[in-house]
């Protein structure tokens, strides 16, 4: 099942069913919000799939075209969002390049908790303060739980998934290791995130959703120029892997949303990276300095992701990056 939420001018938008090739959509029956969805989920989802299975067989009339750039995030706020960074290989790239010691002796997952209460639609232009934040993206695909208890197995966290999205993690790289260097997280390094205007079921992906890891390729393309296509099954953590440790000792309530990390492969050189941060880094290795600019205003960024049957997936987050109105 495929579901988005058009922007109908409130908080939350209205929950719509989407077709599979991502051309027709339907208002959700009996549920107006995502939110709503997700904190009942068993109650709503059968009637969703049928209409899903009525919308994809052109048995419904009441269909509106589907358009990403009338699309909210799928679910367009939340009470909590952590993102993961659960690509080791990105780390090594980096900490080679810049000579870091990452103290990690029993190799836990590396996660952080984020802002939730402002999440941006696939086509919305992307505000920036100033060029010398050193705007950044990282292509990342992210999942949606349902209530997970604590102490839950990656089995059973696994299990929780309801529903994934594409994401773009937007950074100001300018602030990332002041912040670090203060010993207390992330704040101004990481402002409001972007995500595809799909959000699908586990199922959806078929056999590319094994072992807790999205296997499909992150095509990412900046100025519609290639800038990568790392692929999602070289993640080192499993999403169940990344719930079960956030469930050590806490409950995770239905709508939390946890991000996978910038999508990074080993093999670099034939297939790109997701996110400019590596880039550099890997200049740095390569050339001794860096090579590869941050965001300038005007600049275009595309993510997309396409399955087996070549179609895309989630479909495509296509926006700019612009001049920040400062009473925005």
């Amino acid at each position: 099942m495929k579901l988005a939420t058009l922007n109908d001018g409130s908080r939350d938008g209205q929950l719509l069913v989407v077709s599979r090739d991502l051309s027709r959509a339907v208002k959700a029956q009996g549920v107006n919000t995502m939110q709503q969805l997700m904190e009942h989920w068993s109650d709503y989802e059968p009637a969703l799939q049928q209409q899903y299975a009525q919308l994809n067989k052109g048995e419904l009339s009441d269909t509106l075209f589907f358009d990403p750039a009338q699309m909210m995030a799928p679910l367009p706020r939340t009470h909590q969002f952590v993102d993961g960074s659960a690509f080791l290989c990105h780390g090594r790239i980096m900490e080679q390049a810049f000579n870091l010691t990452v103290k990690n002796e029993d190799n836990r997952p590396i996660m952080i908790q984020r802002q939730g209460d402002d999440f941006r639609g696939p086509c919305e232009d992307y505000p920036f303060p100033s060029e010398a934040d050193n705007g950044d993206f990282e292509g990342e695909v992210a999942v949606i739980l349902d209530d997970t208890p604590m102490g839950v197995t990656p089995a059973e966290a696994e299990s929780k998934i309801r529903l994934l999205m594409l994401m773009n993690d937007v950074s100001m790289r300018a602030h990332l290791f002041k912040e670090i260097q203060l010993g207390f997280g992330f704040l101004l390094a990481k402002p409001a995130t972007v995500f595809g205007p799909v959000a699908v079921t586990p199922d959806e992906l078929g056999e590319d959703w094994k072992e807790g890891r999205v296997h499909l390729n992150m095509n990412v393309s900046r100025n519609g120029e290639w800038f990568g296509n790392p692929n999602g099954g070289e993640m080192d953590f499993s999403f169940g892997e990344l719930i079960a440790h956030l469930c050590y000792n806490r409950n995770l309530r239905a709508g939390m949303v946890l991000g996978s990390g910038t999508f990074s492969n080993e093999k670099y050189n034939k297939v790109g990276s997701a996110c400019l941060a590596e880039r550099r880094a890997i200049d740095m290795i390569e050339c001794g300095e860096p090579k590869t600019d941050f965001l300038h205003f005007g600049e275009r960024l595309r993510f997309e992701m396409f399955g087996r049957d070549g179609q895309s997936v989630f479909g495509a987050i296509d926006h700019r990056f612009v001049q920040a109105d400062a009473k925005r």
